[in-house]
């Protein structure tokens, strides 16, 4: 990064999230004394160690920003207890909000569709956090095995990370299954528009979160804290960790009382209206003049 940042001369540097890549970009640009915006800053769940390492790849891009992108009001406020300069603090909303306007297609197809009852209700399973491989990993596999090996109708797509302890553990829970389908890690396009087909998601990823909401998907969280409390707040998500009884108390909850999945799936996304882009371009116009 130091040797692009020479050849380029950038005025601003903007990162995105709370990826080790985004920390190292950072510190790059601040050894070169460029300014950096930090895009979707402001995220905390305020325990080091979970998720790991974001939470404190977040925190130190922040203390390295010029100007925070924050998604909601509460990032604000979390970036204010951490005497961030408010004149500095833009909420814009998330731009992965934005991106759903380009990437859901009315007309799409792959063939892993073609593998699954027309009318099944299906589940878009994601997990993979490091806090979460081995035992927490195998308990909630077992609870979606159940949940699906008692509920004909119910079928899972599972794009299983890359990682061996995640591959692992997926086809040694999954293989003897045939109504849950591990495929290949998918592009954004083909992910978001089989989230937009599915019934129901769950993960432990963090920008499903603040993504499904505008799909209308209720999404329950293979995680015990989240940097998106607002979507809980709002009713779009629901915190269930690894704890096999607590997943299956949800699962069949959505499948026995349509009301409650309804109200779930209706909340109104808290996360943004599709023109944070737009507005961090109109900050950035300003501040470099």
């Amino acid at each position: 990064m130091e040797q692009l940042f020479q050849k380029i001369k950038p005025d601003a540097v903007l990162v995105h999230g709370d990826t080790t890549t985004t920390l190292a970009a950072s510190l790059a640009a601040f050894y070169q004394q460029i300014p950096v915006g930090h895009v979707e800053a402001g995220l905390r769940t305020w325990e080091k160690y979970d998720p790991f390492p974001e939470e404190i790849n977040r925190q130190l891009t922040d203390t390295i920003a010029q100007w925070y992108f924050a998604p909601t009001e509460r990032s604000r406020q979390n970036l204010l207890k951490e005497h961030h300069n408010d004149q500095q603090i833009y909420i814009t909303g998330t731009t992965a909000i934005d991106v759903l306007a380009h990437t859901i297609k009315d007309q799409w197809q792959m063939p892993i569709l073609d593998q699954i009852q027309p009318d099944a209700k299906l589940i878009l399973l994601t997990m993979h956090r490091r806090e979460n491989q081995g035992a927490p990993m195998q308990e909630a596999f077992d609870a979606i095995n159940d949940f699906v090996l008692s509920h004909p109708e119910v079928e899972v797509v599972f794009p299983v990370h890359l990682s061996p302890n995640v591959q692992k553990a997926a086809h040694q829970a999954f293989d003897d299954n045939n109504r849950v389908h591990l495929i290949a890690p998918l592009n954004v396009i083909d992910f978001h528009n089989l989230a937009a087909r599915s019934w129901l998601i769950m993960t432990d990823s963090g920008g499903i979160q603040e993504e499904a909401p505008s799909l209308g998907k209720p999404v329950l969280v293979l995680r015990d804290t989240t940097e998106r409390p607002e979507g809980v707040a709002a009713g779009t998500l629901k915190l269930v960790g690894t704890d096999a009884k607590e997943i299956s108390k949800w699962l069949n909850a959505f499948l026995n009382d349509p009301a409650r999945y309804d109200q779930m799936a209706k909340a109104q996304n808290p996360y943004g209206d599709g023109h944070a882009a737009e507005r961090i371009v109109n900050v950035l116009r300003q501040e470099l003049n």
